[in-house]
């Protein structure tokens, strides 16, 4: 090692030296190393130990023996989890790790190794068929896994390779290779463009699988590379690219290029915009070609398959919780029998009875040893009260049960053809428990649809009338074809929306190659003398659209030259530099040199980040504008006589001194309809700001911002960070000549936005969605609270907030804007505290913004929940995207443990929606991120209502009844097996046959719960949804409370005894019974055991059903006709491969027994009716909501059924050549009316009385 350290020592300033000649400086802190000029160490860091990587276009490395390439995946993408030598070892422990497989598995063990009283087989083949079951269906979705691997790693395509084009498969593509990608073709991996057959080097791609976004998005290539349109040029091009590692954002991507060009070293920075991502399809563009950068499993595609993490509902909790409680029963029952077994065999006539006398060594035998081998003998004996089966019916009740929310056509929504989908389906019980939820507004409760309606500029408002800015006072418009006179302010303003933006513009042109237009182009609507703006975010179109409207077009983006079109003459503005917006920032800005050769900035964002910055110019009057805009709309009713507005409370924007902008402000109004003008005029906005601010440089402060930006652009640490910092300082300290150069000062425009709705409405508040109040006023029926979390400021949220019923007018309004300082803030909680419990209102509503919410939830955090949980609905404007997920976390973690649902609609509500313990994506305009992210997925808000209220409310009343229904009837089958042991001087002998313990949860008894966990209601969907507060019946829980698990418990052992005692008493005392004087046996006894409880637990889950179809009669009576026939068939046929056939003929012998029949009749009415009068008393005593609302519909049916039966008896008697329904039609449209929520066993009492079954049960 010494030697080697040695011999590495004198060639690192070598290796340095060859890096600095080709340009390139790679180490595990780039930054430092190239700031110190200290020496490389390019490519000997291991992949992913580095915080870069390294990247060689064509693979051209350097020429000397000391250079070791990097290790980087291959191309191939790997979805499967498993394979064919590792399935069964990686299944069997994945499975195994389930603690209920485990437990089965320790008791098959034991019955292989001491000698217990059932077979093996008892334990062994269910723990078998629920093993391969699953197997196999995962072994078959691994399958068509790897079927798709195959597909797409083998898909062809085209590489540079020693000078030419080679085609090769997609697996085979290597970190480095230039590949080819021709139109309409999928990116097969991360790649850097390089150059395209435009002269621009730009491309179209569309990136629709992967966030769901359709519209063409435009990727660039740096200058140097874009000029490299062949295969003989790629193969000359020398270009080293550095970037970050592999991660997971899609939106996220920092690198440089180097290119040598005649020994000259040419730095340029990779953005997001100069990657093409695997799963991305080219459009619009011929070919292009790119460097590989992330390939395989490390592309970002790959990266973001990693699932979620894993939610876990409260019915799996409970449920597993109540695994132990019978774990407990069965060790408790173990202990009993072997401790009992010891004290009865003291006495030596039944210790060693005459007829079974001990050896030698079984009396010198361990007394320890023995004791253990009795109690694992029984507990062998008693495991089946331990549901195997269990997690089995519960997955394929989840999985199955999840296609019903697809099915709806309540969820579907026509206009965009989207449909819900559920993306997992082991939640669909929480979404009957949720007590909070938390909702984004724009998009969300609003359409997100912007147009252009008013503005104000340097404290002069306007209004756009007919495509021209018109004053405010002024009513008449400038005459048609006539030029507005536009300069100064006004056309300064215009331009800044024109050039600051990231719109995309589409002309439909053809193909050069083929006869046609493009399809895709066709498709969007594009024609030769028409262009189509695209835009990721709805008011950058609105705003680009407005400008073209009154006059400033922006007619192309090609490269760096950025066209317009002022009131018909062009101007070309260069690009110099473009920093997109983001969350964090909340702003955009764009640099650009005028075509006069100076300098401007144009910045455009929220409010909050602009309006800090402004002192200068009309600002009282600007301000003034901004609380006038920000007034609230509530509703105006084309048939009232006056209108009701409420007005929200002025903010006051307190701006430091010294800031040097000037505001402007534009409004937005509805696109559909003209608005009804209420009685004032200054009381019709409630709109969200936008601020646009612009800049002017002199020579000397743009270079010194070009020079820093530079610097900031090439870093591959910090980038986003180093790039704020020139742009901020040149906001705070520059100054520069205004745009007629009369004046030093900077502007800036605020510009206020609403969204829209489509819907023509007689309420002026038809922004918003529709339904939105309807179903927020039916969330709190249900007793959940809604939290409003939204970026916007104050003034606009709480204006939505009024129009859309979450605040009421009547709700005591509480605030918590705009604290300073942890003790300002702690002595604002306090006093609404005080003013919470002093003040008698009925319901509060309180809004917090960002700022104060980071204090509150600092150091106040319990004053803060106090202040909340006492509040009726709460609105947290002005929030940052991870302070969404920190809102939902602090009432998801609060003592109560409620569960939580989050809903939104865009990338920045991703983290509140995998937060919370369900997450609903709306399918808006904002791309998909939310819905990718997402548990569940809609079209809109008001889905929301009938998904919690009718699908949540079935979900989780079914799988509540089938997890306590599942350790009910196993209470019924082991207690008898229990009480045995006392009549047998727990000898261990076993009840029931070994097949009988093998098929009872497996056969028997396992397709009607199934089956009525799958089409269960207690109520119509129609009442549930028109009677919210049906909700609060199934809240917090309560079908799987401890009392309920209790009680169903209890009666499980009541029923066993029954069962036992029943069949002891009436065929116990006299066992010749038979017709030929045979006598009885243990058999004959257990079976006649077996019979009654299945018949019994099945009849009982048959009372418990009040949705009736013709799968549950199917499944409810064929499991019973199956049980006797499969017991004929097992009894009365010898089968050779069986060893011993103790219950040959046994069955048949108990058939024909009329007392048998007496027993099973009697001990059946025994155990059931006493359930029938508790239903019937809590039902007409202490009804509940719900079953208030069954005796209504219960009503209606016996209505309709007494008409049909009145009808009935006409048709009757008509002659049969004037019937126009046969009889048997008749009954089936009587049947399918009434029986629908009605038990069978009654059916017929609907003729007689007008108390239905439904109303007994």
């Amino acid at each position: 090692m010494l030697l080697l350290l040695l011999l590495m020592s004198p060639l690192r300033p070598v290796q340095a030296r060859v890096g600095v000649m080709r340009g390139v400086i790679t180490c595990q802190n780039q930054e430092q190393h190239r700031n110190a000029g200290q020496e490389g160490c390019r490519g000997f860091d291991p992949p992913h130990q580095s915080d870069t990587r390294t990247v060689y276009v064509a693979n051209r490395f350097p020429q000397n023996g000391h250079y070791i390439p990097q290790r980087f995946a291959d191309n191939r993408i790997i979805s499967s989890k498993y394979t064919i030598w590792n399935f069964v070892p990686k299944n069997l422990f994945e499975q195994f790790r389930r603690i209920a497989n485990f437990y089965f598995l320790i008791i098959f063990l034991v019955q292989l190794m001491i000698d217990t009283p059932t077979s093996p087989v008892t334990s062994g083949l269910p723990l078998f068929f629920v093993i391969t079951v699953t197997a196999i269906k995962q072994g078959y979705e691994d399958w068509l896994r790897h079927k798709a691997d195959n597909e797409v790693n083998g898909a062809p395509v085209y590489v540079v390779r020693s000078g030419s084009l080679v085609q090769t498969r997609s697996k085979n593509i290597r970190v480095g290779d230039i590949v080819r990608v021709a139109k309409d073709e999928t990116f097969p991996a991360d790649l850097v463009l390089l150059s395209s057959d435009r002269p621009d080097g730009t491309c179209h791609i569309t990136t629709a699988s992967l966030d769901g976004e359709t519209n063409l998005k435009t990727h660039y290539s740096v200058a140097e590379t874009s000029v490299c349109q062949s295969v003989t040029q790629l193969e000359c091009l020398q270009a080293v690219v550095e970037c970050q590692q592999p991660e997971a954002d899609l939106y996220r991507f920092v690198g440089r290029i180097t290119v040598t060009q005649h020994g000259e070293e040419i730095v340029r920075p990779l953005g997001p915009e100069n990657l093409l991502l695997r799963g991305a399809r080219l459009k619009n563009t011929k070919e292009i070609f790119g460097v590989a950068v992330y390939t395989g499993m490390e592309s970002k595609m790959a990266l973001n398959y990693k699932c979620k993490s894993q939610k876990r509902s409260a019915v799996e909790k409970s449920m597993n919780s109540f695994l132990i409680i019978y774990l407990c029963i069965l060790l408790s029952e173990a202990v009993l029998s072997t401790i009992l077994k010891y004290a009865w065999q003291e006495e030596d006539k039944w210790n060693e009875p005459f007829y079974n006398q001990k050896t030698e060594l079984e009396r010198n035998s361990s007394k320890i040893l023995k004791f253990i081998s009795d109690f694992l003998a029984f507990l062998v004996l008693y495991n089946f009260i331990i549901p195997i089966s269990l997690y089995v019916t519960v997955e394929m009740q989840k999985f199955l049960g999840s296609f019903f929310i697809g099915w709806d056509l309540d969820l579907y929504h026509e206009e965009s053809n989207q449909k819900a989908q559920v993306n997992t389906s082991d939640l669909n019980e929480e979404l009957g428990q949720v007590e909070y939820v938390f909702t984004d507004k724009t998009g969300t409760l609003t359409e997100n649809e912007m147009q252009f309606r008013e503005c104000s500029i340097n404290g002069t408002k306007y209004r756009e009338v007919n495509g021209k800015l018109v004053p405010e006072g002024l009513t008449e418009d400038s005459p048609d074809g006539s030029t507005p006179h536009m300069v100064g302010e006004e056309l300064l303003f215009l331009k800044a929306v024109a050039l600051c933006h990231t719109v995309q513009i589409s002309y439909d042109q053809p193909d050069s190659t083929a006869p046609g237009s493009d399809p895709f182009s066709h498709v969007n609507g594009f024609s030769a003398n028409h262009m189509e703006y695209y835009a990721s975010s709805p008011d950058e179109k609105a705003l680009v659209e407005a400008a073209k409207r009154i006059g400033v077009t922006f007619t192309s983006s090609n490269g760096d030259i950025v066209e317009i079109k002022t009131f018909g003459k062009i101007e070309k503005f260069k690009l110099l530099h473009v920093l997109e917006f983001d969350p964090n920032r909340r702003r955009m800005s764009v640099i650009l040199q005028t075509p006069s050769g100076g300098q401007i900035m144009f910045t455009k964002g929220a409010e909050s980040a602009i309006l800090p910055f402004t002192s200068s110019g009309e600002m009282e009057k600007t301000r003034l504008h901004v609380d006038e805009f920000a007034l609230i709309l509530l509703k105006w009713k084309e048939s009232s006589t006056e209108a009701e507005w409420l007005t929200a409370r002025r903010s006051q924007v307190r701006l430091p001194h010294g800031q040097d902008f000037l505001c402007e402000v534009c409004m937005f109004l509805p696109v559909s309809g003209t608005p009804v003008s209420p009685p004032t005029n200054n009381m019709q906005k409630g709109l969200r700001t936008l601020v646009v601010a612009c800049r002017h440089f002199s020579p000397q402060q743009y270079l010194d911002v070009d020079k820093r930006l530079n610097s900031a652009r090439t870093a591959l640490q910090q980038r986003e960070e180093k790039l704020e910092e020139p742009l901020t300082t040149s906001r705070r300290t520059c100054t520069c000549s205004g745009p007629l150069g009369s004046r030093t000062t900077t502007r800036s425009g605020i510009a206020g936005l609403q969204t829209v709705s489509k819907k023509q409405d007689v309420w002026l508040s038809n922004q918003l969605q529709d339904k939105v109040q309807e179903t927020i006023e039916a969330l709190r029926l249900a007793g959940i609270k809604v939290w409003v979390l939204t970026g916007d400021k104050h003034e606009t949220a709480v204006s939505v907030s009024l129009s859309c019923g979450h605040f009421h007018r009547t709700m005591n309004i509480l605030e918590l804007l705009q604290q300073r300082s942890d003790n300002e803030c702690a002595e604002q909680l306090r006093r609404l505290a005080r003013r919470i419990k002093d003040d008698h209102v009925i319901q509060h509503g309180l809004v917090v913004d960002g700022a104060s919410l980071s204090l509150a939830l600092r150091e106040h955090e319990k004053l803060f929940m106090e202040v909340c949980k006492n509040c009726s609905a709460v609105l947290c404007c002005r929030m940052a995207p991870l302070q969404k997920a920190k809102v939902v976390r602090l009432i998801k973690t609060s003592p109560e443990k409620p569960i939580t649902l989050a809903v939104g609609d865009g990338a920045n509500d991703v983290s509140m929606i995998q937060e919370a313990h369900v997450g609903i994506g709306i399918m808006g305009k904002e791309g998909r991120q939310a819905v990718r992210n997402s548990d569940y997925a809609i079209a809109r808000f008001k889905f929301l209502a009938k998904l919690l209220l009718v699908h949540g409310h079935f979900y989780y009343i079914r799988i509540a009844t089938l997890v306590q229904y599942f350790f009910y009837k196993n209470v019924c089958f082991i207690t008898p097996q229990f009480l045995y042991q006392f009549f047998c001087l727990f000898s261990q002998q076993t009840l029931y046959d070994s097949v009988y313990l093998t098929l009872y949860n497996i056969c028997f008894t396992s397709l009607p719960i199934l089956i009525y966990s799958l089409f269960e209601q207690l109520v119509h969907p129609h009442v549930l949804q028109s009677k919210p507060a049906l909700y609060r019946d199934i809240s917090r829980n309560s079908l799987l409370s401890f009392q309920t698990f209790l009680y169903w418990t209890l009666l499980g052992f009541c029923h066993a005894f029954v069962f036992f005692f029943g069949s002891y008493i009436l065929m116990g005392e006299d066992t010749s019974l038979m017709g030929n004087g045979q006598m009885f046996g243990n058999w004959t006894f257990g079976t006649l055991v077996f019979t009654v409880m299945v018949i019994t637990v099945t009849l009982k889950l048959a009372l418990e059903t009040h949705f009736w179809t013709w799968m549950n009669h199917f499944v409810t009576w064929g499991s019973i006709a199956f049980y006797f026939i499969f017991s004929l068939f097992y009894g009365g046929i010898i089968w050779p491969f069986l060893h011993t056939q103790d219950m040959y003929f046994v069955f048949v012998q108990l058939l024909s027994s009329g007392s048998a029949w007496f027993a099973i009749f009697i001990i059946v009415i025994t155990c059931l009716f006493p359930d029938v009068v508790k239903k019937v008393f809590y039902r007409h005593l202490r009804p509940t909501n719900t079953q208030k609302s069954q005796r209504m519909t219960s009503s209606s049916c016996a209505r309709s059924s007494h008409m049909h039966f009145l009808s009935l008896s006409r048709a009757l008697s008509f002659s049969r050549a004037r019937s126009h329904l046969g009889v048997s039609q008749w009954l089936h449209r009587f049947i399918g009316d009434c029986s629908c929520r009605s038990s069978p066993f009654l059916l017929l009492t609907v003729f007689s009385a007008p108390l239905t079954c439904s109303d007994l049960f």
